[in-house]
């Protein structure tokens, strides 16, 4: 079955949680960088099993670098199909998920519903899962945020817990230190201690007059991109995302403020941005190998993503909330958010709840 434009509404349901002690799939749906880059990789697999008692379980693509769409497909099929598997979590991202698509049994996924978990490139499997009714979990990739350096963020850690293990209502908080400077995976020194952290000035609202609570939609600004290019997973009826909330953030692509003012403007224009009940804007990453900035370039670069979001905004859904700097994409710590979940955003009191 291909995954084309979709018609209709679709009824999205959570689906059953693991519990300690369970079998998780790890899947490489996007780049097969654990066969590169092993440690970080290791080290988050340590940490399913000993911080969160899960018995992770590979597949043939998973460290394969250069795999195809097709084996890839293949994977996440095993992963779904097997009944021992009661988790899937992504070892990270990519930039080719896209060609994924048309190979993925929706018919199958939809009969053996599981929790996954990814972000990033990743964007392209949870937008399929919601599309097939199944909520998914923006957060939490095997090399990024299961093997951080030193230890795990406990943030990320805590909303990795919850999410993996509980349902209910969970309040995000905003971090009090954060970071986007990576360091080398392939230098053993870089796993001997934690990366360093800078104060965060907490999240900015815009239009914090309400409260609001709908079903997420979103992820990287770039993936959403090329799937309305490519006119992947987009439900044929918007009004599928009217009362939602939309979640965007940015990738270590850094995109300048004008793609990011001309994608949300496309998407103005497309009319989706109108349909939104509110905008959470994750907090944008500043730094990478091939531009590292410093703290003034890096101020600059967030401060005219900012701007960017608010003019587009400002011209298709100018009352809509917006809470920039959540912590939920290419920066530490990672909140993961369940995509195609319920999410309450509470503009007087300054709250986002998330149910997982």
């Amino acid at each position: 079955m291909t995954a084309r434009t979709l018609p209709g509404m679709t009824t999205i349901s959570y689906p059953p949680k693991p519990s300690p002690g369970d079998r998780i799939a790890v899947i490489s749906a996007g780049a097969g960088l654990p066969g590169l880059l092993p440690r970080p990789f290791e080290l988050g697999l340590e940490r399913l099993r000993k911080e969160y008692d899960l018995v992770p379980v590979e597949y043939p693509a998973t460290r394969k670098m250069g795999s195809t769409p097709q084996e890839r497909a293949a994977d996440i099929h095993a992963a779904f199909a097997d009944p021992d598997i009661k988790a899937v979590i992504a070892s990270i991202g990519g930039d080719d998920q896209i060609t994924v698509l048309p190979f993925l049994d929706r018919e199958l996924i939809r009969a053996n519903p599981k929790p996954f978990f990814g972000m990033s490139d990743n964007t392209n499997l949870l937008a399929f899962l919601r599309n097939t009714g199944i909520v998914g979990y923006h957060g939490a990739t095997v090399m990024c945020e299961l093997g951080r350096p030193g230890a795990m963020h406990p943030q990320t850690a805590d909303s990795l817990r919850a999410a993996l293990f509980t349902s209910g209502a969970y309040e995000l908080k905003p971090a009090e230190r954060w970071n986007d400077i990576n360091r080398d995976w392939a230098d053993p020194a870089t796993f001997e201690a934690e990366p360093e952290t800078r104060p965060a000035a907490g999240w900015t609202w815009v239009n914090a007059d309400r409260v609001v609570e709908g079903r997420s939609w979103g992820g990287c600004l770039e993936i959403l991109g090329w799937l309305l290019m490519a006119d992947r997973e987009i439900p044929r009826d918007l009004a599928e995302f009217d009362g939602g909330v939309l979640l965007l953030e940015t990738s270590e692509e850094m995109p300048s403020a004008n793609e990011v003012f001309w994608t949300l403007r496309n998407m103005g224009e497309r009319a989706l941005l109108q349909r939104f009940s509110a905008l959470l804007m994750g907090r944008a990453k500043t730094w990478s190998f091939e531009r590292p900035n410093g703290p003034e370039e890096a101020a600059r670069y967030a401060a005219d993503q900012r701007e960017a979001v608010l003019r587009a905004m400002r011209m298709y859904a100018p009352t809509t909330p917006i809470v920039f700097d959540v912590d939920f994409g290419h920066t530490d710590p990672q909140l993961v958010i369940p995509y195609g979940g319920l999410v309450r955003v509470d503009g007087p009191d300054r709250r986002i709840t998330v149910t997982y």
